[in-house]
């Protein structure tokens, strides 16, 4: 009898253990999620307060979250303040011609360094990664007085044909490759198929996660992109979303309102790419499960 009291206290100890580590875990983990949702809350609060509001400390604190009015006439305003149209444009012009071309070459050079075989493949592959390491902002200026003296300063081709290559795509393409059967390349190749028709219709076909994962990334990667297309860029009428947004600074006044909208509303293509493309990613996981 007392062995039995004991087992049932041994349960209970460890049900109330297991309930206390859960707890904290959920606990960890909701409050990380507000942590990363705290910023977006913020703004599109701001986004919707009058311009007076952002900063007034004679109010109580839940103001800060919560208008006392909701402005949606910010977002025409914004839309209207400046030409954003033509940024939104530029920035989907720009972005899907990277994208294309990025998911396109990386492609191309995994299917390369993953099937075929030539002389000193491996050793070109690890040069190729070991660019991964050099930082992009010294790599800004040599590229800068090469696009200078080609003649494609304030062009669109300044902004898209650097950044079509990428070792990072080619590695995960290339490792992504390498889990395929190579049984299915045999059979195509006593069918009569060529190199590239494998690749284009059995190697793409089975990528389409890892496809879906480079291109979202790539995708997100140049629409935020910042620094080289105000570098490179001069005609206001060919300046993408995260440039065109500095309008709404100056040297002593910043629209936090309109700057706030503006930044809403460019973040919402990501966001529907990002849902899109979530069952490629949930795919990708479960066939690497699969194959470990």
């Amino acid at each position: 009898m007392e062995k039995l009291v004991d087992v049932k206290k041994l349960v209970r100890e460890a049900k109330q253990r297991n309930f206390a580590k859960k707890t904290g875990t959920y606990l960890f983990v909701i409050a990380g999620a507000i942590s990363m949702l705290a910023p977006f809350l913020w703004m599109i609060s701001t986004s919707l307060k009058p311009l007076g509001e952002v900063f007034s400390y004679q109010k109580p604190w839940w103001h800060d979250w919560i208008p006392t009015s909701f402005v949606w006439k910010n977002y025409v305003q914004a839309w209207n303040v400046v030409p954003f149209a033509r940024f939104y444009l530029n920035s989907i012009f720009v972005c899907a011609a990277t994208t294309f071309g990025q998911v396109a070459t990386s492609a191309l050079a995994a299917y390369a360094f993953a099937r075929l075989r030539f002389p000193g493949r491996d050793k070109i592959f690890f040069a190729y990664l070991a660019t991964m390491m050099i930082p992009g902002a010294v790599t800004m200026i040599p590229v800068f007085i090469l696009l200078q003296q080609l003649g494609w300063i304030d062009t669109y081709k300044a902004v898209i044909l650097p950044p079509l290559f990428t070792a990072y795509g080619t590695f995960m393409l290339r490792q992504f490759f390498l889990t395929l059967p190579k049984d299915l390349e045999d059979a195509a190749k006593m069918d009569g198929c060529s190199y590239f028709g494998i690749f284009w219709r059995i190697l793409l076909p089975l990528s389409k996660p890892a496809l879906a994962t480079l291109t979202t990334f790539t995708f997100m990667g140049n629409w935020m992109s910042f620094m080289w297309p105000l570098v490179v860029l001069n005609s206001h009428e060919k300046f993408t979303l995260p440039v065109g947004l500095a309008y709404f600074q100056s040297l002593h006044h910043t629209d936090w309102t309109l700057l706030m909208a503006g930044s809403l509303m460019m973040i919402l293509p990501i966001l529907l790419i990002f849902i899109f493309n979530q069952r490629y990613f949930v795919e990708g996981i479960r066939l690497s499960g699969i194959k470990g």
